[in-house]
């Protein structure tokens, strides 16, 4: 029997996190635009976004709008132009999180199915049903759902689309909500231009009152990172996920790399196509051996078994966990030759790591020399920055794998 697997969205804030996204096994991508969405920092322009919908709708896959902003009256003024930019983009579904925009879109695009937003804070049956019976095709969950909670939703609510996070950042406050950025930096975190205040490291003052010390804190030697969520990851759990039968699985990841979108992409994909092929014998942790090489703040599986556990928070340190990062990307393959752009130095006798599209093996090249590619010159080391690539000649590479490298494959590499 073939098993139905839910929808894998992956977020793409660049046209290169758009193909990335597509050649390692996105089944629907998410997109924005700076002042319509939780995408203020996004480096897309309109026309990249189209360029992705075309990449993405040839390769048979949706690519999902994100216009989740609260929206003030000065919003409402640009919607003329708003609706231009729609009609010029075809996107397969908006994602909105405010009631007004709701109305809005229903008036002006009635043809385009609408998913709310996590942004939205949905937590209950009652709540999928109240975005349900105005018009919403899709329900993301808040990432604060625990699993019990969404199989209770899942049984009430089985005629309309659900949602859930399973891997990205965690924000401290209600997703999206956190009023710390906005009040303190003037950055709205709802319009993606958070601060991510909740990363930085505090010094508690106490004040002096009346009645003695007003607010004693006992400290210790782990620092003052008090706020500082860990990543959420649910590959540990992933079959528990897949047997409640949600109609898709998001990334976060609006503002990553696209080392970042293909990473996570692949090691979700072939997980959920290893537990098609043979759900009995599913076992999650060489995939979470793939993800354990991408920069994070650690991992927590955060709400899904209710309450947060002692895991949630790293209160040590915000910079990445791993031992691995990125090395670059292959911009172009020829009968001779491998091009890799750089995204972090590497230097002579360095391993790099290939991570292949639908494969879960990996492979991995030893290089002798730094060859760069503008002039052939052979060098110790090369950073990265200004486009600095690298050739890996085809002899350094069993001529039976060779095939299997194409444009956008990314690589890694040990610190």
């Amino acid at each position: 029997m073939m098993i139905k697997l839910p929808e894998l969205l992956a977020p793409a804030g660049t046209l290169d996190a758009f193909k990335t996204a597509i050649l390692y096994g996105a089944d629907a991508i998410y997109a924005g635009l700076p002042g319509f969405s939780m995408r203020a920092r996004a480096k897309i322009t309109t026309d990249e976004v189209k360029a992705g919908i075309e990449l993405a709708h040839a390769a048979g896959r949706k690519v999902y709008l994100e216009f989740n902003l609260f929206a003030h009256e000065r919003d409402f003024v640009n919607m003329p132009r708003v609706s231009e930019i729609i009609n010029y983009l075809t996107p397969d579904a908006l994602i909105v999180a405010d009631p007004g925009v709701m109305m809005w879109v229903r008036e002006h695009h009635p043809e385009i199915p609408i998913h709310i937003s996590t942004q939205a804070n949905i937590c209950s049956a009652e709540s999928v049903k109240f975005w349900q019976a105005a018009g919403a095709r899709l329900c993301v969950l808040a990432r604060e759902v625990s699993h019990d909670e969404f199989k209770i939703i899942r049984e009430k609510c089985p005629d309309v689309g659900l949602e859930i996070f399973i891997h990205g950042a965690m924000c401290m406050s209600y997703s999206g909500r956190c009023l710390l950025s906005n009040f303190i930096t003037g950055r709205p975190a709802n319009r993606g231009a958070c601060a991510q205040l909740c990363r930085w490291k505090y010094d508690v003052i106490l004040r002096e009152c009346e009645s003695g010390i007003e607010m004693p804190i006992d400290e210790d030697s782990r620092g003052a990172y008090i706020m500082n969520s860990r990543d959420l990851c649910l590959m540990p759990r992933l079959r528990d996920v897949l047997e409640s039968h949600p109609d898709s699985l998001k990334i976060e990841g609006r503002n990553r790399s696209e080392y970042y979108v293909g990473s996570v992409v692949h090691a979700y994909r072939c997980a959920m196509d290893a537990y098609a092929r043979d759900p009995e014998k599913f076992n999650p942790a060489p995939f979470m051996n793939m993800l354990n090489r991408m920069e994070s703040r650690g991992y927590t599986t955060a709400f899904f078994d209710g309450n947060l556990g002692p895991d949630a928070h790293n209160y040590e340190t915000t910079r990445s966990t791993s031992a691995w990062h990125a090395a670059g990307v292959i911009t172009a393959v020829d009968d001779e030759k491998i091009t890799l752009e750089l995204r972090n130095e590497i230097k002579q006798g360095d391993e790099i790591t290939f991570i292949l599209p639908n494969i879960a093996t990996d492979i991995t090249v030893q290089l002798p020399q730094i060859i760069n590619a503008q002039n052939g010159e052979s060098v110790p080391k090369m950073s990265a920055g200004q486009r600095n690539s690298l050739i890996i000649p085809r002899q350094w590479i069993n001529s039976a794998d060779y095939q299997k490298f194409v444009p956008y494959v990314l690589a890694t590499k040990k610190k």
